[in-house]
């Protein structure tokens, strides 16, 4: 139980004297009293008098937070109050309540946002190179001691990056093998060279579109799924106990995940570029080229060279979406809408790296006249 007493002294003062238990079960009964002898005190100080309160838990702190705050709260002196109490309530400013926690900042001229931005690119930019050189000693590490990497957490995160990634990877495959050969079959039927596009599919699919189509999957799945996870732990103060205890949290959260990347996106690429090509092969049976003769138009013009260019790729596409991911969720704040913009910036930053990447390789295989 909680009480209240309110005693008025000469000079206008009034003492508010709370016992009992302050928490969230005394708390509705006894609050409307409170406002009612804050609002109809003298015009002098108010003292509020805890020497007889024996708990305190949040919802009293927020008894006394909301007195400080109240018009009268500049008068209001908090007298009494136990050791333990107060410092609970040492936590909480009550100005800080007056305006949002978290305020818009304000916007200035067009050159400063310009320069901000330029800024904030450069920091983001630094990070990256950081973290790529943190990522790069902590893989060496796995590698020459595999005994320090946490395989059962590989294996676990194989399976979420892998196996449950099959049925998207299969379905947006085959309707992108679908839509291409169709798309290619009906201009080419003009000149009646529907055969060829045969070829076009199988080197689409496993030199472009099979590594980047499961790359950008994975980086809307997956990668939005690191961020969040480390994001998550990060709000929550895990990976600062990690940091505390010794653990290195790069080796710890993000060797596994990357490892388990390196694993399964290439089997997924193979998977995406045979899915696609049977996507392709269904279509063109409407055009009258029967299944066979699709797979021997495809084998006739695609060789190693052509399944490697892509192959390869995915093994790269595979460290920037797990690498980002991880990056993005070590970089996480405080806030409610932490983890979900760790989780966008992830998959954001991801596609645009992939994407620049790809590039990237088309230059150097053209370069390299592969």
């Amino acid at each position: 139980m909680a009480s209240l007493a309110v005693t008025d002294e000469p000079g206008g003062r009034r003492v508010i004297a709370f016992s009992g238990r302050l928490d969230a079960t005394t708390l509705p009964a006894l609050w409307p009293a409170t406002r009612d002898a804050l609002a109809q005190a003298p015009a002098g100080p108010i003292v509020v008098d805890a020497a007889g309160v024996d708990y305190c838990d949040g919802a009293g702190v927020a008894l006394f937070v909301d007195m400080l705050r109240s018009p009268r709260g500049a008068m209001v002196e908090i007298a009494n109050l136990k050791p333990a109490h107060a410092t609970l309530l040492r936590q909480f400013d009550p100005a800080v309540f007056d305006h949002d926690l978290d305020p818009e900042p304000p916007r200035g001229r067009v050159l400063e946002e310009i320069g901000r931005a330029a800024a904030n690119t450069w920091v983001d930019i630094r990070s990256q190179v950081e973290f790529i050189g943190e990522t790069t000693a902590a893989l060496a590490y796995a590698a020459a001691h595999p005994a320090s990497v946490r395989w059962r957490d590989v294996w676990r995160i194989c399976e979420r990056v892998g196996v449950d990634a099959l049925p998207i990877v299969a379905l947006i495959s085959f309707l992108m093998g679908m839509i291409l050969a169709f798309q290619s079959a009906v201009p080419m039927k003009r000149f009646g060279a529907e055969i060829f596009v045969a070829d076009l599919i199988g080197l689409a699919m496993l030199r472009e579109l099979g590594p980047l189509l499961t790359a950008i999957l994975l980086a809307g799945r997956s990668g939005a799924a690191f961020a969040a996870e480390i994001g998550t732990m990060r709000v929550n103060q895990e990976v600062d106990a990690l940091t505390t205890m010794g653990l290195d949290p790069v080796r710890f959260l993000v060797t596994p995940r990357i490892i388990a990347a390196l694993l399964m996106t290439p089997l997924l690429t193979v998977f995406a570029g045979l899915v696609g090509m049977i996507g392709g092969a269904v279509t063109m049976t409407s055009f009258s080229i029967p299944f066979v003769t699709f797979v021997k138009e495809v084998d006739g013009a695609v060789n190693l060279d052509d399944f490697l260019a892509g192959f390869v790729k995915s093994f790269v596409f595979a460290v920037l979406v797990a690498g980002i991911g991880c990056l993005r969720g070590l970089q996480t704040r405080a806030g409610a809408s932490a983890v979900g913009d760790s989780a966008t910036r992830a998959v954001v930053s991801g596609i645009i790296l992939l994407v620049v990447v790809d590039g990237v390789f088309a230059l150097i295989y053209y370069l390299l006249d592969i």
